[in-house]
């Protein structure tokens, strides 16, 4: 009986050792444990194993019984332990990956984000309205910078004469709709977030309940039909709103945001101006790298809107004049009696 239990110890506490997991310790010994109980059973009494394992079943039944009360009482300890100090659950939205801990690790170390900030990019949905000049940039480091969750809404396909600006589309990708352009171009870049593309133009009909899903909004397009209907759903759900717009070598953004005091667009631009005064980029031209510069502006505005960071361009416009290296800002104010936000 001696015998059998040194062997017992040995593949427990030799198995330790050699790094076998416990459980497959266990079950050897179990196996051991059953065998020898079944040679007790079966073989005569008188035979040479039975009579060099004890003789009987009996004394080999209780202890098996015991080790069972022991691992029994264990377990309903554990329970009760567990009960006593519950851990504090954690949404999985909460919590990073290695992947993501290494990924986001420069803006983790960052004191105005950290790794509550960092969180809060994970959490957040953000809406960009237009996947061409100023979008593209904007959803590329929104998407590098870990928003959890980005819908883009574009109508347009890819054409040849959008690559000089709109580079997160390819060659490959003209006749593609931009919106799963820039989906397969996000997505290889950050397997870590979710892009929701709508292939289809914002109408009235959609806008503020699309909109309404979302807790912030860029707005990127060229036309102030769309730029109005964008404004008009942020003031009804209360979700800010940041604008941007380019015209040749200058470019301007602002947050809108009337919610929390600051103007909505209608009240900076009460009414559309006439087509000659305000061309569109097809017409008066750009230059190539102006779109990177101010759709980059926005997704940083959107990373200190979602974290707390820094100072927003709430009831402020900047104006960035790419050709004479100039920028300036200045001060916007609600207006009384605006037809969208009441002033």
């Amino acid at each position: 009986m001696l015998a059998v239990l040194i062997i017992a110890s040995a593949l427990w506490f030799g198995g330790g050792v050699l790094g076998i997991p416990r459980g497959l310790r266990a079950g050897l010994i179990a196996v051991m444990y059953v065998a020898l109980v079944a040679l007790h059973l079966v073989f005569p009494a008188d035979h040479p194993l039975r009579l060099s394992t004890g003789g009987s079943a009996a004394p080999w039944l209780l202890l098996g019984g015991f080790a069972v009360l022991v691992v029994l009482y264990r377990q309903g300890l554990n329970t009760l332990r567990a009960r006593a100090n519950p851990e504090p659950e954690t949404p999985a939205t909460d919590s990073f990956s290695d992947s993501e801990l290494n990924r986001y690790a420069r803006h983790i170390v960052l004191r105005e984000v950290g790794g509550a900030g960092q969180k809060a990019l994970k959490n957040a949905k953000v809406l960009v309205v237009g996947a061409g000049g100023l979008g593209a940039p904007a959803l590329q480091y929104l998407a590098a910078a870990g928003v959890g969750t980005i819908g883009v809404i574009d109508d347009d396909e890819v054409e040849n004469a959008n690559l000089q600006r709109q580079v997160i589309h390819k060659d490959a990708a003209i006749g593609t709709p931009k919106v799963f352009s820039a989906q397969a171009e996000m997505t290889a870049q950050n397997p870590h977030i979710t892009v929701r593309p709508y292939h289809r133009r914002l109408t009235d009909e959609i806008a503020a309940e699309l909109v309404a899903d979302y807790d912030l909004v860029l707005d990127g397009t060229d036309n102030f039909d769309t730029r109005y209907r964008v404004n008009a759903a942020c003031v009804a759900a209360g979700v800010p709103l940041i604008s941007g717009a380019l015209s040749q070598w200058e470019g301007q953004l602002s947050v809108f945001d009337p919610a929390r005091g600051a103007p909505c667009y209608r009240c900076i631009f009460p009414k559309a101006p006439a087509a000659h005064l305000a061309p569109s980029c097809a017409e008066a031209g750009v230059i190539g790298p102006l779109p990177g510069v101010i759709g980059t502006m926005m997704a940083l505005e959107a990373v200190k809107v979602i974290t707390g960071a820094g100072s927003v361009l709430r009831g402020q416009m900047m104006i960035y004049d790419g050709l004479y290296g100039e920028n300036r800002q200045i001060a916007l104010t609600r207006r009384e009696g605006c037809e969208t936000c009441g002033g």
